[in-house]
């Protein structure tokens, strides 16, 4: 005799992909790699953009061993010529972009009164002005083509929270959660869903790089900052990894409703909870 308590048992299905094109930014290395490659196992078409065309086509190649194709082009996020040119070349080769990883950084960390404006600048422009051209170029073939697509963001703990001597950064990560919201809003009526995704300090070269600096403005050993200051506050001393950011990009990039467009999703090992 069953009871009235036993658990719901609800089918699993796999989290496909196919016949989606994908582009992401800053795919040659680190976070933006690995979600291209989970991608491609779920069954995407994958365009792989960074700075440097032979970095792209050399990860696109890697990746296309998967069985998917796959596209490695050239693309400065801060330059609206070559942004809008990725696209087209996007759309003849691959047919338009279902979905979208906005996912080139940089960092640059000094106590703001040591900030160069120049420096603010080049790191806004990666960050917020990169995730404007590229969402808007998206948005646009996603409408044309009538299908609707996932856009995500690749926002970080620090679209929630400060740390010190990253002022550009906290305030483009904290932009970029205004901007999916909107796109959000606009998208709706044409299935368009919008998100952002916030890691914790994955173990990345952005991330190496930033230990001997944080110790030298802090004036404390590298150990002292990962153990700290960068995962002071997680709840198992642990970096948040690729794989629990590219399962997290899958996960919405698969959604299959507007349930949760223009939510955000913390992926940091608990460092922070909303």
């Amino acid at each position: 005799m069953s009871s009235t308590n036993t658990p719901e048992v609800r089918a699993t299905t796999t989290l496909s992909l196919k016949g989606k094109t994908a582009l992401v930014t800053g795919a040659a290395s680190g976070i933006a790699k690995r979600i291209s490659e989970v991608f491609a196992d779920a069954g995407a078409n994958v365009v792989i953009t960074d700075l440097a065309a032979d970095a792209a086509q050399a990860t696109a190649a890697e990746i296309a061993k998967k069985g998917v194709r796959t596209l490695g082009l050239a693309m400065d996020v801060t330059n609206e010529d070559a942004v809008e040119q990725a696209f087209r070349q996007t759309e003849q080769e691959l047919g338009p972009v279902d979905i979208l990883v906005s996912s080139a950084g940089i960092q640059i960390v000094a106590p703001i009164q040591d900030f160069k404006f120049s420096d603010w600048k080049k790191l806004i422009a990666v960050h917020l002005d990169g995730g404007f051209l590229t969402a808007r170029a998206a948005v646009r073939q996603m409408i044309a083509s009538g299908r609707g697509g996932s856009i995500i963001f690749m926002g970080s703990v620090h679209s929630k929270e400060a740390s010190k001597l990253k002022s550009p950064y906290v305030a483009a990560k904290h932009g970029l959660e205004g901007l999916a919201k909107v796109i959000a809003k606009e998208g709706a009526e044409h299935n368009i869903r919008t998100n952002v995704i916030c890691p914790g300090f994955v173990r990345t070269p952005l991330v190496d790089k930033q230990i001997p600096e944080q110790a030298e403005e802090l004036g404390i050993s590298e150990e002292e900052v990962i153990k700290n200051v960068m995962l002071k506050e997680t709840v198992d001393a642990e970096f948040t990894t690729v794989d629990d950011v590219a399962q997290a990009a899958l996960t919405f990039a698969t959604w299959p409703s507007n349930a949760l467009t223009g939510q955000s999703l913390v992926v940091s090992h608990g460092w922070f909870m909303q």
